[in-house]
């Protein structure tokens, strides 16, 4: 496992988190689990769970916590350690968006909901998914090519097409009977494999009702076609007992027809992992003792030397061993500026080399590369369930139930009070309360708007970690945001040097150069700059030390050099900080930082460094503000900075000199007071406010801690971002309340229709064919309507 801190639930196989998930002790070892289902399961009787985990451990594992079995549910096959294998690999790991808990290695069908089960890892070829999509869309030609002759010799005479008299009535049924049976049991057959075994696993679900629904009308008109003479006359409609061969083919060429379109969509939605996956290229240049070749990423391995030319694609992250060029990194950053790169610079797989030749050094390969990270959050955000899909569930756990239910009491209420045929009557409405109220449309409602708005925002830079970010994101009505690289551009640069003692600036840079070059502070790289602009030899610090929040301290050249804020000089009791007090106030109310530079106990110089303000922000806070957003600014500057950046942007509230704690104290302090917080920072130096947040936002080019740890990563790092992250969500759960509204709608209205309540006003009974066409058309809405978001505007 990648994480030290991830194990395995002994009772499903999940792989879960130790510091989230459920735990229970049994005979001194912890075990924990995914869920209070699980945990329960465990807790009544360990031994069989425990068992299973020993018997499908591979003998190199250890013992605790390696079971990678599914054996929540006995279909299916023990995980092997490749879990971690792509969509087109033999031994890929299959989940159910609906149930993350369910995993088998290759497709099938979830044993809980029915729905097809999707790569879990995304990556190599999407064949599986186009091969069934293949599959059913032959299956559901085949049901049109049997069906329509079908329902023509049924339906016929209805519209004055009396086919029966050119057929014998004793072939009439057997012909019927040949049409349909290779449509209910060929194209048929997988819905009907999963809804026999809803029934086994007693997990009743949508595939239930068809596979009832179907099989009744089908096994009764074989019936009546082998024992004629065994009918009751209740039955009979114009002097001879019904067929509903048609019915049964018609409803499943039409849930067929639902599931091509299903598996269409998702097709669709999974475009923006495929455009990532596309940034990639497929080979690359290895440089070997003999010359160089032309080798696949596949076999790119860490600390191979591989040259780039321009016009080409970087293949894998790495760093620059020689040559020179621009690289467009606008996949990564947004921006469409190239940035200049040379010996010792960090390169990203998937940017375009512009105009020189590049070697780089390997470093990030196969899945540890930024795109591959990228690819794989997105893929496991759009299968992640939303809390308002427990509603969902709830909803389903009686919902099949009451639906065989009421088909009982339809079919009870037309048998003893209907009109004649009464059975009959019975029998069509029973199987149509049966197929309208498949609940397909209840259970892509929230899993295909997820899918389509992760999909959406990745295109925009906006990577969401899961679907219960994007449902806390919609209520947030506190921006808390860093200043500098969130409000400003990140890079600093000194704009003016203010000396106070005899020594030259040339000299006091030089020294401060020394002490900053061990800091990673943006405003102390932005002093090793200026040094290195000004051409000066920088020298070795020794006995450096970081001071947090303060500054830092260091001796070179056996001087004592502290640099940092004017409070942090006081406590070193250095000489002449007021006077530098008195001209940095100049420099802060035109928006600059002022630090102060102290040797061997005196003030030495002040240093103005700006950082200029991002040219999106201000429309951005402006889009903020639109959406009735509050924003606040944090930063470790002084007073008079924070203020002048803070009126020149319009922000609501700020506070200056801040440190890493204040900002988490802050965070939690709006949090008690009832306040839903997302911040925005750097992911690094403000991860303890991030974690305190309910939605943290991560800034920059999504690397390292920013893709691990944050609730939603700005690849650009750019505050448009937060306004897009914050419109996505909005429209997304907006998105899924509409489609949950269509399903149950659908079915409020769809259950008493099929039951027979217009019969008394209009004489209609519902056909199952209708209620299936019905079905199916609740289902394309729900699709329709979330693949909407693919074309919403975010920002």
């Amino acid at each position: 496992m990648n994480n030290s801190q991830n194990t395995i639930d002994p009772v499903c196989g999940m792989e879960v988190d130790e510091r989230s998930a459920h735990a229970s002790e049994y005979q001194g070892e912890q075990y924990f689990f995914c869920s209070q289902s699980c945990q329960q399961k465990f807790d009544a009787d360990p031994e069989p769970f425990l068992a299973k985990s020993a018997e499908q451990r591979p003998p190199h594992e250890n013992e605790k916590g390696s079971d990678h079995s599914c054996c929540s549910h006995g279909t299916h096959k023990p995980r092997q350690p490749a879990e971690h294998a792509a969509a087109g690999d033999s031994d890929a790991v299959f989940t159910c968006p609906m149930h993350p808990e369910i995993e088998q290695i290759g497709p099938g069908s979830c044993p809980i909901c029915g729905m097809d089960l999707e790569p879990k890892f995304a990556g190599g070829s999407d064949d599986s998914d186009v091969a069934q999509y293949r599959d059913m869309r032959r299956r559901f030609w085949v049901g049109v090519v049997l069906s329509v002759p079908l329902l023509v010799l049924a339906m016929g005479p209805m519209v004055g097409l009396n086919l029966s008299e050119a057929v014998p009535d004793a072939a009439f049924g057997w012909v019927q009977l040949a049409l349909a049976a290779p449509v209910v049991f060929w194209c048929g057959w997988p819905l009907l494999v999963r809804g026999i075994k809803s029934f086994q696993t007693m997990k009743l679900n949508m595939f239930s009702l068809i596979a009832v629904g179907t099989l009744a009308a089908f096994l009764f008109s074989l019936f009546v076609v082998i024992f004629p003479g065994w009918i009751p006359e209740a039955f009979f409609e114009d002097g001879k007992p019904p067929l509903y061969f048609e019915a049964a083919a018609v409803i499943i060429t039409l849930v067929l027809l639902g599931q091509v379109l299903e598996l269409r969509a998702r097709q669709q939605t999974g475009g923006a992992i495929r455009e990532l996956m596309q940034l990639a290229p497929e080979t690359a240049h290895r440089i070997t003792d003999g010359g160089e070749e032309e080798v696949s990423l596949a076999e790119v391995k860490k600390g191979d030397q591989l040259r780039v030319r321009p016009g080409e694609k970087v293949p894998v992250d790495g760093r620059v061993v020689s040559g020179t060029s621009s690289v467009d990194e606008s996949m990564l950053t947004g921006e469409p500026i190239p940035v200049k790169k040379g010996e010792g610079d960090e390169i990203t797989g998937g940017t375009l080399n512009q105009t020189g030749a590049l070697v780089m050094e390997a470093v990030g390969v196969g899945g540890d590369t930024v795109l591959n990270r990228i690819v794989q959050m997105v893929a496991e955000a759009q299968r992640s369930r939303a809390p308002i899909q427990k509603l969902v569930d709830v909803v389903s756990r009686y919902f099949v139930p009451a639906v065989i239910i009421c088909s009982v009491l339809a079919f009870a209420g037309w048998a003893t009070l209907g009109p004649e045929p009464r059975l009959a009557h019975a029998f069509v409405a029973a199987v149509a309360v049966l197929i309208i109220a498949c609940p397909c449309a209840l259970g892509l409602a929230t899993p295909m708007s997820v899918m389509v708005g992760v999909g959406r925002g990745a295109k925009e830079g906006v990577l969401i970690k899961n679907a219960e970010v994007l449902e806390v994101m919609e209520k947030v009505d506190t921006v808390v945001v860093d200043k500098t690289g969130t409000l400003t551009q990140g890079r600093p640069e000194v704009t003016a040097i203010e000396t106070f003692g005899e020594r030259s600036e040339a000299d006091i840079l030089r020294l401060t150069a020394a002490v900053e070059a061990q800091s990673e502070h943006p405003l102390a790289e932005a002093v090793v700059r200026r040094a290195k602009s000004d051409d000066l030899q920088i020298p070795e610090a020794s006995d450096f030390d970081s001071i947090t929040g303060g500054g830092v301290r260091a001796t070179v050249d056996q001087h004592q050099v502290v640099i940092g804020k004017a409070d942090l000089l006081d406590e070193q009791s250095v000489s002449g900080v007021d006077s530098g007090r008195q001209r940095a106030s100049q420099h802060q109310s035109e928006g600059a930082t002022v630090i102060y530079v102290a040797i061997d106990g005196a003030l030495e110089a002040i240093m103005a460094i700006t950082d200029p303000i991002k040219e999106s922000t201000p429309a951005a806070l402006d889009t903020l503000h639109e959406l009735g957003l509050k924003v606040v600014m944090l930063t470790g500057d002084a007073q008079p900075t924070a203020k002048a950046v803070a009126e020149k942007l319009g922000i609501d509230e700020f506070h200056a000199g801040v440190s890493p704690q204040d900002k988490h104290d802050f965070v939690k302090r709006l949090k008690e007071e009832g306040h839903t917080v997302a911040m925005a920072g750097d992911g690094i130096n403000d991860a303890p406010a991030l974690a305190e947040s309910h939605v943290g936002i991560a800034m920059g080019t999504g690397t390292g801690v920013a893709i691990e740890s944050a609730g939603v990563t700005l690849v650009g790092g750019d505050l448009r971002g937060v306004a897009a992250a914050s419109n996505l969500s909005r429209k997304t759960m907006s998105n899924i309340r509409q489609n949950l509204f269509f399903a149950f709608i659908y079915n409020a209205l769809g259950v008493p229709v099929a039951a027979g309540l217009l019969y008394p006003i209009f004489g209609v009974l519902l056909s199952p064919m209708i209620a299936a066409a019905a079905m199916s058309f609740s289902s394309v809405s729900v699709i329709a309507n979330a693949l909407r978001l693919r074309n919403t505007r975010l920002a």
